[in-house]
């Protein structure tokens, strides 16, 4: 793996370090508990005396709800049963916390969309709940369904983005070219399913209710719970379990969730465990967003791109949930990493009968660049131009300004990961292989493509600023220091990667820092784990907090702040500092140290603090007969800021670049009547490891000047190049125009024949 650094001071880094720890890979922190299967997962937790929680769901995609009847026959005293008529009879509010307040935790009237909870029963028994939800009967009356997102009638939200005089550009551009491109549903396919267990409120606790399970954002839990019961936050205490995977899949479904489990363990007087099987998991919750992205691109003689007009259309299905934030993020990444004075961005996300769609890595970035690397290919093949020439034109130097115009001082990363990702693929020569191969082979044709990406660190725009999340670090005897934080360990290395960032902060040892799953009662809310932004920002408040803590201790001590502590100094330091009743909490906010600035009306200035970029090529072989696509090898450049794991950043980029793949060629959520009709794993597609290819990565660094050590995001980067690069890939090798993901196998033999019917025409 190749390393380019590029030296620069990084602020709030010490100058002198006695351990070196950043920027090594130091042993998992929780993968001994992992590995020995000590590690409690919601399943494996032993509650005592608890109840099993079901939930009884909607077979429509939109029908009145006429009335629910208990069969008199069954013995109702044995089992709990909650409904919308139960929640409005105690004055719970029937609405989940979020964004919106369009969607409650159980069916009152209307149902808005297939596998909607209308009832919930606890038992003692699994067998028991299923044996009591045969015994209800729900009477329905089914009404009109919009089940096609392109004809929606009803908006979520809407954005635009103006930049320059677009009216202008067109006419004097030599070449026009128009596209519209379409992508479809992802399943996040997270190892473990999403599980919840709630108690009772405790009344020697002065009723305070505790939810245990997998999740991404406790916090978010804890204000759905407090809507729901109209009760104080400091009331809900919601811990994580051992989370394994989320990729946003739960980042906000946990709330519905958990809602559904404490209202079943306040109803039962006992704990209640709700875990989905693989089916349920599937059906009923959130996916990628499908959606449309038309582009209209005005280009000189030159290849110079003088206007860009983009539609964005997104399919948010029947609740608003994430999707506004997810349009967002959309519509900021959709004009991609390339300079053009004249822009004009449109986004729409609409309601639709199906189950509502939320967050997966990525959010909505992967959607709108698929589009826009398709799109320039399909530009350089009308105008006669090199793919790879057209990019290297139109990308984006230092200091140059971005659709919203924000002027980004490492923009010519751009560049490099383009220039970087060519040299290392062999481009050139490759294709001159790949040139001679098929013009020898009959049965099999080989291609490459490439796409140039970028992606925003942190929340959008002010989104940071409002949040004004912190993050903790406590000073314990006889001389280590815990992190405090509510950022989740999801396998991606939280903890380890925090306990770095503090070690090297305070010059200390690694063994040095502990660190625990996020548990709201002994916490602070540091913001969801979410937006590449746990490293980049939520480190960079720890590192801050550690710095509090050294400044404080080093004045107990009478020593300068900033200078590694040796092991000895620091336990006699900290043995003395808490002796003499210290308070050993020292806190951090985030304090936008970049200035940004962003108008959240017009959607124009700073839209994110810093991006890191990157470029992938990916070399394919597609079978004449049976049109299917083996990747040979894929090659991306990914520049990141800096690596503080560099095993886990490589770990990182090849997962994301592996699911981009399976995205673009074999994920396929098949819809009937608005229901996910391959909900089990026997049916929907996923890569495997037969089907993972080689993967070179490229690590290239700029560090940040306001990260942790340099760091930037990258969790959803690699998500976001995989798909166009091999679709682009697929068209190069057989000269069709595909414009759909996933390019399943049969969607390439309609590509094929189409070219040929064409071809014989002329």
């Amino acid at each position: 793996m190749a390393m380019k650094r590029h030296r620069r001071r990084v602020g709030g880094a010490p100058s002198v370090r006695a351990f070196r720890v950043v920027g090594t890979n130091v042993l998992r922190r929780e993968g001994h508990e992992k590995l020995t299967g000590r590690a409690l997962y919601v399943a494996d937790l032993d509650v005592a005396g608890s109840w099993w929680g079901l939930t009884v769901r909607a077979p429509h995609a939109r029908a009145k709800l006429l009335g629910i009847r208990a069969d008199s026959s069954f013995d109702w005293s044995a089992v709990s049963l909650v409904t919308a008529a139960d929640l409005e009879k105690a004055g719970r509010e029937n609405v989940v916390s979020l964004i919106g307040d369009d969607q409650p935790f159980l069916v009152a009237r209307e149902v808005q969309h297939p596998e909607e909870a209308v009832a919930l029963i606890a038992a003692p028994t699994r067998e028991q709940a299923e044996m009591a939800a045969r015994h209800l009967t729900i009477e329905y009356e089914s009404l009109p369904a919009e089940l096609d997102f392109e004809r929606a009638t009803t908006t979520f939200k809407k954005y635009e983005i103006l930049k320059g005089r677009l009216a202008r550009a067109f006419p004097l551009a030599e070449h026009i070219v128009t596209g519209s491109y379409r992508v479809g549903h992802q399943e996040q396919a997270y190892i473990e399913n999403n599980g919840i267990v709630a108690f009772p409120p405790d009344p020697a606790r002065g009723g305070v209710r505790e939810v245990r399970g997998s999740m991404q954002c406790p916090f978010y839990i804890v204000a759905a719970l407090a809507r729901l019961f109209g009760e104080p936050r400091e009331r809900m205490r919601v811990i994580q379990s051992t989370t394994g995977g989320g990729f946003g899949g739960k980042e906000e479904f946990p709330n519905m969730l958990a809602g559904h489990a404490a209202l079943l363990a306040e109803a039962c007087g006992r704990p209640v465990r709700m875990l989905y099987d693989r089916a349920e998991d599937m059906t009923a919750t959130t996916k990628r967003h499908p959606g449309r992205v038309a582009h209209r691109t005005a280009l000189d003689r030159q290849g110079r791109i003088l206007g860009m007009e983009i539609d964005v259309l997104l399919d948010g299905g029947a609740y608003t949930t994430l999707s506004p934030v997810v349009l967002s993020r959309a519509v900021l990444h959709a004009a991609g990493p390339y300079r053009c004075d004249n822009v004009r961005i449109s986004g729409r996300v609409v309601k639709t009968n199906t189950p509502p769609n939320g967050a997966f890595r990525g959010f909505g970035v992967p959607q709108v660049t698929f589009a826009l690397e398709r799109h320039l290919d399909r530009v350089a093949a009308e105008i006669g131009f090199d793919p790879v020439e057209l990019r290297r034109r139109n990308l984006l130097a230092d200091g140059e300004t971005t659709a919203t115009g924000q002027a980004v001082a490492d923009a010519g990363a751009s560049r490099e990961t383009l220039e970087a990702v060519l040299a290392r693929a062999k481009w050139s020569a490759t294709r001159k292989a790949h040139a001679a191969w098929n013009r020898r082979s009959v049965v099999k044709r080989r291609g490459l493509g490439l796409a140039c990406y970028f992606h925003g660190t942190g929340f959008t725009g002010s989104g940071e600023i409002r949040l004004a999340s912190t993050a903790a670090v406590e000073l314990l005897a006889p001389g280590s220091v815990r992190v405090r934080t509510s950022s989740t360990e999801m396998g991606q290395g939280t903890r380890t990667v925090f306990a770095q960032i503090v070690a090297e902060t305070l010059g200390l040892p690694y063994d040095r820092v502990e660190t625990f799953d996020p548990d709201t009662a002994l916490v602070p809310d540091s913001g969801p784990t979410v937006a590449s932004r746990t490293v980049a920002i939520v480190g960079r408040i720890l590192a801050d907090a550690a710095r509090a803590l050294d400044g404080g201790l080093a004045a107990h001590a009478g020593r300068k702040p900033g200078k590694p502590w040796s092991i000895r100094d620091f336990e006699r330091a900290t043995a003395s500092y808490l002796a003499g009743g210290g308070d050993p909490f020292f806190c951090a906010r985030f304090s936008n140290p970049s200035n940004q600035r962003f108008d959240d009306q017009r959607y124009l200035g700073d839209a994110y603090a810093a991006y890191a970029w990157a470029a992938t090529v990916v070399e394919v072989e597609v079978d004449l007969a049976s049109f299917e696509v083996r990747v040979l090898r894929v090659t991306s450049a990914q520049e990141i800021g800096k690596a503080i794991h560099p095993r886990f950043a490589e770990g990182q980029l090849e997962g994301g670049i592996a699911q981009a793949l399976g995205w673009g060629l074999f994920e396929e959520v098949a819809m009937r009547d608005g229901r996910m009709a391959n909900g089990q794993l026997t049916n929907y597609i996923l890569p495997t490891s037969v089907d993972t290819p080689p993967i070179d990565l490229v690590f290239l660094e700029r560090p940040y000047e306001h990260g942790p050590f340099g760091a930037k995001g990258i969790g959803e980067l690699p998500m976001d190049g995989g798909a166009p690069a091999v679709v682009n890939a697929i068209a190069d090798a057989l000269g069709v125009d595909l414009d759909r993901i996933p390019a399943t196998p049969e969607r390439i033999a309609e590509a094929w024949l189409t070219k040929a019917r064409i071809r014989h025409s002329a």
